[in-house]
């Protein structure tokens, strides 16, 4: 099967195809990182480090809402793959329209809730008095366009797999654009702080989705259709399938929500400040450990449902050779210029940018080994071995990381607050290397199977 735009994934050199759907993939991931960056350092420069908190404390919302477009876009787009490569189109297209659907009706009522509980949804999240008033101001702009960001989601996953990965990376691109250009306005010349914020992400967002809805009325291979057949199935199986998606952006809101109630407890608000920085920097480690699973995935997906397991083996190494030299290139920038990093988002000799500056080398060893992990779990998604991909996300994001967040600091005092993370994805990484081979010898038995 050739897609669309000429990405031939039968046949193919695995080099070639790869690297198409990695450059722009890698530009639109950071591109979307720079959403949340561009952010905090207008917000800690505009407003301070309340300001860069409170958005922090909202933040785990904004990695659920992603959760669950990951989650049913990276399903859709395994399944929809296994079906092309059995000439099912009009499957493809179904899996893909429901995954929409599906998406649509579960944010609305997120979104519905939020806005009548904003208090209380920033209480548990985590908001401190103080920071309440902030809290609620960045989530009540935020909400209205957090719906458009699923679509974003689940658009990118099966527009790659259609054969654009360049129409893919521009539904990041434009958006971040937009995104800057509207914090530095509505945030220093309108004065608006965190809800101008707010608004110039919201506004970003949309703009990603309505151009991922846009792309299915071309006439390429992969179209939205009125169509429900076996919907519940389809949508049981793309949940299953994308559950360590949604497991991952669930374990980033867990580290968020754990590491803030830790450094406040130690530091007070000027800790959760601190923390919030690395928070800051963990979405980009993520886009680009993400953009090296998901370049991966069309072409192993594809390969296993055309039951071409040396084609599929070959894909899998390539992905994690790149894992490790973006996880390497990451870790030796944050080490190295942890200061600089500081000083985008706060004065570093506040209270707050002292403990960053301290802390951030300790933490950029993490990049290494969760860019490898990724690499096993997006791996697994891609064949459909849901449990596996979920019990390792489980094991780096939530098993290992919160009793280490605890452990740690009375350990190590100072310092071991910011070994938390590095150690749960070393720990993990261990883990896997010792129930298994580097390369898994089951691929390409042509099935979901656990």
């Amino acid at each position: 099967m050739k897609a669309a735009t000429g990405l031939d994934y039968a046949n193919g050199n695995i080099g070639v195809l790869f690297r198409k759907i990695f450059l722009p993939t890698l530009l639109g991931m950071i591109f979307n990182a720079l959403i949340t960056i561009v952010d905090g350092i207008f917000v800690g420069n505009g407003v301070g480090p309340d300001g860069i908190a409170a958005v922090n404390i909202i933040a785990p919302l904004y990695m659920v809402t992603t959760g669950i477009g990951l989650m049913l876009g990276i399903g859709a787009s395994v399944l929809a793959g296994i079906a092309l490569a059995a000439n099912d189109t009009r499957k493809a297209c179904t899996v893909v329209s429901q995954a929409f659907m599906t998406g649509t009706l579960v944010m609305a009522l997120i979104v519905a809730v939020t806005l009548i509980f904003p208090s209380r949804i920033s209480r548990l999240l985590g908001s401190s008095d103080h920071l309440l008033p902030f809290a609620i101001d960045y989530l009540c702009w935020l909400m209205p366009g957090i719906l458009f960001l699923v679509w974003s989601c689940i658009g990118m996953m099966t527009i790659r797999l259609d054969g654009s990965p360049k129409y893919a990376m521009l539904i990041n691109v434009i958006p971040a654009i937009l995104n800057i250009i509207g914090d530095y306005v509505l945030i220093f010349p309108c004065g608006m702080g965190v809800k101008g914020a707010a608004i110039a992400t919201a506004g970003s967002i949309a703009v990603g989705g309505l151009m991922a809805l846009a792309y299915f009325h071309r006439p390429y291979v992969i179209k939205l259709v009125a169509d429900t057949t076996d919907f519940g199935r389809n949508i049981a199986k793309t949940v299953a399938v994308g559950s360590a998606s949604f497991v991952t952006e669930i374990a980033m809101s867990v580290m968020m929500l754990t590491g803030n109630f830790i450094f406040m407890k130690n530091f007070g608000d000027a800790g959760v400040a601190a923390y919030s920085i690395a928070c800051y920097l963990f979405p980009l480690m993520f886009m680009m450990s993400n953009a090296v699973a998901q370049s991966a995935q069309p072409i192993i997906s594809f390969n296993f449902g055309n039951h071409a397991s040396g084609r599929v083996t070959a894909a899998f190494r390539l992905s994690l050779r790149v894992a490790l030299l973006c996880g390497a290139i990451v870790t030796t920038c944050i080490f190295f210029l942890s200061e600089g990093i500081v000083g985008l988002f706060i004065p570093v000799d506040s209270e707050a940018g002292s403990l960053a500056t301290g802390g951030l080398p300790i933490f950029s060893f993490c990049a290494i080994f969760f860019a490898l992990n990724i690499a096993f779990i997006g791996y697994y998604q891609s064949v459909g071995k849901a449990v596996r991909a979920m019990t390792y996300t489980l094991l780096r994001g939530v098993i290992l990381l919160v009793p280490l967040f605890f452990v740690l600091p009375t350990v190590f005092p100072g310092w071991g607050i910011w070994a938390a993370i590095p150690a749960s994805e070393l720990l993990t990484f261990l883990i896997i290397l010792s129930l298994q081979a580097v390369t898994p010898k089951n691929f390409g038995k042509g099935r979901l199977a656990d």
